[in-house]
């Protein structure tokens, strides 16, 4: 006799194995990958390869770098574990960079479209570094310490192209007598703690802070474990939980005081995928990207009602023009019947018109294997609960326009 529990996880891990076999998991971090890799460069290594190779993680090049993918238990019970528990993700890869000087605040409002006069001193906010056409060079992390000192986290694939451009406006803006600087902070490694213990764990290694007065999206310089680091509470998992920057000479010592805590893990770039992805949150260069605007994203709320008018960054009048006329596409979610998608598969609707396309797509472990994708449709068929169609290996499948995230997140608020 089996229970009926265990035969659905016997059920969902043959889902998720014959989704690998079809590339359809893990796919969306490693397509980016090979987007952004050089098959000719040597692979970076970040201040944690060592103890990723000694836990038995499976490596992989991704945006450069050699990172883990997976560890051993695997990307079911990282991604379950993270859910229930606390995960730690290696995150040196991406690019934390200062942006300092009198003029700073104002700089930066040319560059990005977060609204730095209304954000505290004290608070991080997710923006968008944008184009003249209003398309998404990069998505990252801004915060702020004071009006003259922002700390901005890019992404691992868009760094390069990212600080050429900063640079690049920086150049025009310093030639008009205005003082701002940039850093790439190459000695400063990024570690990710996610999950609903990860409050309990970071406050066993600060005494001296009470934890639970940290917002969601708040940040401060702490010490931790003997430590000094700059923390955030934010994540990409849709749990609550924190990132921290700490000089790279201090990683493997921080990391292994960290994983020392009870019930926190080590999870790869496999879970974090199918982590956000659940969440909701877009993975640059498959959800968004130089051709897609925020209105088209879902992202507008990034931009604030002043920066909606004043403009000031690249691309404020197309945004500006698209929210009085609308746009012709939209990104939404999906729920698919019984079969899982990829990246790149066609979107139908009910009379068989090609409306769009799937940009990620995956099983997920939280809904017990349910298929999930999120990807672009004409604006008509945007509506929650519209039935569509998606073409897998040259069949129709039935799914669902759904709201995101999937799975409820669990932002902290004191």
């Amino acid at each position: 006799y089996m229970g009926e529990k265990k035969k659905k996880e016997i059920l969902f891990r043959i889902i998720m194995l014959s989704a690998i076999r079809r590339n359809n998991s893990l796919s969306s971090y490693l397509r980016v990958a090979q987007r952004y890799s050089s098959d000719s460069a040597p692979l970076l290594k970040t201040p944690l390869h060592d103890i990723h190779v000694a836990l038995g993680a499976k490596m992989v090049p991704f945006a450069g770098y050699s990172m883990p993918v997976q560890y051993p238990n695997g990307l079911i019970h990282e991604h379950t574990h993270c859910r229930s528990s606390a995960s730690l993700f290696d995150v040196a890869h991406m690019g934390p960079t200062r942006i300092v000087g009198k003029d700073a605040l104002e700089f930066l409002e040319t560059v990005i479209v977060a609204d730095l006069q209304a954000l505290g001193a004290g608070k991080a906010s997710l923006s968008l570094i944008t184009n003249p056409n209003g398309g998404i060079i990069d998505d990252c992390i801004v915060s702020k310490i004071s009006n003259e000192r922002f700390f901005l986290v890019l992404n691992a694939g868009c760094k390069e192209k990212d600080t050429a451009h900063i640079l690049q406006a920086m150049k025009s803006f310093t030639a008009k007598g205005k003082q701002v600087s940039f850093e790439t902070l190459h000695e400063t490694c990024l570690i990710a703690l996610q999950g609903p213990t990860a409050n309990r764990v970071l406050a066993s290694l600060a005494p001296k802070v009470d934890v639970t007065q940290i917002p969601f999206m708040g940040v401060l310089d702490m010490e931790l474990a003997g430590f000094k680091t700059f923390v955030s509470r934010s994540g990409y998992t849709g749990e609550d939980g924190f990132e921290i920057a700490v000089d790279n000479a201090h990683a493997c010592a921080l990391w292994e005081k960290l994983s020392a805590q009870k019930g926190v893990e080590a999870a790869g770039l496999g879970a974090r995928d199918s982590l956000r992805l659940e969440a909701g949150l877009c993975l640059y260069g498959n959800d968004i990207d130089d051709n897609t605007t925020p209105n088209e994203a879902g992202l507008l709320w990034t931009i604030s009602n002043r920066r909606r008018e004043a403009g000031g960054f690249p691309g404020a009048d197309v945004v500006k023009q698209q929210i009085k006329d609308g746009v012709k596409r939209k990104r939404v979610g999906l729920v698919i019947d019984k079969v899982p998608t990829r990246a790149h598969t066609r979107i139908f609707d009910a009379q068989g018109n090609d409306i769009g396309e799937v940009t990620s797509g995956s099983p997920s472990p939280t809904l017990g294997g349910k298929p999930i994708a999120m990807g672009y449709v004409s604006t008509e068929h945007s509506k929650t609960g519209t039935a569509l169609k998606v073409r897998v290996r040259n069949k129709d499948v039935d799914c669902v326009v759904s709201k995101m995230p999937f799975v409820p997140t669990k932002y902290y608020k004191p």
